[in-house]
C-alpha cells in the first residue's frame, strides 16, 4: 500500500539573483513498512524535498499525497494529525534539542503541544526512552551530559512519542562515530519491524543505504536520475551519475564487481540549471543530444526506471514514462 505519493513536485525559491530550482518535477511513490532511500550529492535538493514532504516548505507545482489525502489542502485539526504522523531525524543531534531544557520536557513538548494529560505525557515519555534504550533516570538530564550516539536516540525517541506512521531520517548516523553507526542502525530497524514504521532515508553513504533500504532514488540538480530497487540498481546502475557515486563507494572484498564511471567538478547552481540533461556538463559520455534535450524516463527493468539519452527502450525492451 502506498503511503506517500508525490506529483510532479516542485519547490521554487525567488531571490536577487534570480529562481532558485531547488526541487523540479519529483514524481515517486513510498509504500508502507518500506525503508525508501534519497541519495545525490550536496546541493542536489535531498534536504528541500524532505522538508516540503515535513510541511516546512510551500509547493511551488504538484502534490503531496499522505495516505491519499493531499496535505497542501489540510487546515486544523487535520493538519495537526499529519504532522503528529510525519516526524523527522535530523543529522546533528545536539542542535536539535534544546540545551536548556530536560530530556523530560523535550520529550514531552509534542505531547503537550497535541493535548495530551500528564498521566499520559509520564507514561509516553518513560516508553520513548525505553525504546531507545535509555534508562528512566535520563529524563532528569540536559543533553549535554549525554555522548553524541545518546543524544541521537533521545532525538528518535522525540520523534516515536507521537507514534508516526513515517519518519524522515536526515543523515541519521552520518554526525556519530564510525564505532557506534550500526548500534543506530541495528535500533532503527529494530523499531521499524516492531512499531511498523516506514522510513524515508536522505544520506550520502551509500554503504548505508546498501544494507539498509529496500529502494532509493538518485537525485541530481533537483531532478530524480535513477530509482528502483535497491539490489537492481547496485548490481547493474544505468545512469551516468549513479555509477559514479557507486564507483566511489569503498568495497572491502578487492574481488566484489565495481561500477564503472567518473565525473569531474562540483553539481552545478540550481540558480543556472543546464538546457537539456542536466547532468550533462559532468558526464563522461554526454553527446550532442545531451546539451539540448532533457531526456525521458526508461524503464530498464521492473520496478528500475532511469532517465538517460544513452538508454533506449528498444535495448531494453521496455517503455518511455514522462516522469519518475
Amino acid at each position: 500500500m502506498t503511503l506517500l505519493a508525490l506529483e510532479d513536485v516542485a519547490c521554487h525559491f525567488v531571490t536577487r539573483s534570480g529562481v532558485v530550482r531547488a526541487v523540479d518535477g519529483v514524481t515517486l511513490e513510498i509504500a508502507a513498512g518500506e525503508t525508501f532511500a534519497l541519495v545525490g550529492e550536496s546541493g542536489c535538493g535531498k534536504s528541500t524535498l524532505a522538508r516540503l514532504i515535513l510541511g516546512l516548505h510551500p509547493l511551488t507545482r504538484g502534490r503531496i499525497l499522505f495516505d491519499g489525502q493531499d496535505i497542501s489542502g489540510l487546515r486544523g485539526r487535520d493538519a495537526k494529525r499529519y504532522r503528529a504522523r510525519v516526524q523527522a531525524v535530523f543529522q546533528d543531534p545536539y542542535s536539535s534539542l534544546n540545551p536548556r531544557l530536560k530530556v523530560r520536557t523535550i520529550l514531552a513538548e509534542p505531547l503537550r503541544a497535541h493535548g495530551a494529560t500528564r498521566r499520559d505525557i509520564e507514561s509516553k515519555v518513560d516508553r520513548a526512552l525505553s525504546l531507545v534504550g535509555l534508562p528512566e533516570m535520563s529524563a532528569d538530564l540536559y543533553p549535554h551530559e549525554f555522548s553524541g550516539g545518546q543524544r541521537q536516540r533521545i532525538a528518535i525517541a522525540r520523534a516515536l512519542i507521537l507514534e508516526p506512521d513515517l519518519v524522515v531520517l536526515d543523515e541519521p548516523i552520518s554526525a556519530l562515530d564510525v564505532s557506534i553507526r550500526a548500534q543506530m542502525l541495528n535500533l532503527l530497524q529494530d523499531l521499524q519491524s516492531e512499531l511498523g514504521l516506514t522510513y524515508l532515508l536522505i544520506a550520502h553513504d551509500l554503504a548505508l543505504v546498501e544494507h539498509a533500504a529496500n529502494r532509493v532514488a538518485v537525485m541530481y540538480l533537483g531532478e530524480i536520475v535513477e530509482h528502483g530497487l535497491v539490489e537492481a540498481l547496485f548490481e547493474r546502475p544505468r545512469h551516468p551519475y549513479t555509477q559514479a557515486l557507486l564507483a566511489a563507494v569503498p568495497r572491502p572484498d578487492p574481488s566484489h564487481p565495481r561500477a564503472s564511471g567518473q565525473i569531474h567538478g562540483e553539481v552545478a547552481t540550481a540558480l543556472a540549471v543546464p538546457n537539456g540533461c542536466r547532468f550533462h556538463p559532468r558526464c563522461p559520455e554526454c553527446m550532442n543530444v545531451c546539451t539540448e534535450t532533457a531526456p525521458a524516463v526508461v524503464v530498464v527493468a521492473p520496478e528500475h526506471e532511469a532517465m538517460c539519452h544513452l538508454l533506449d527502450a528498444r535495448d531494453v525492451g521496455s517503455t518511455h514514462r514522462d516522469t519518475i
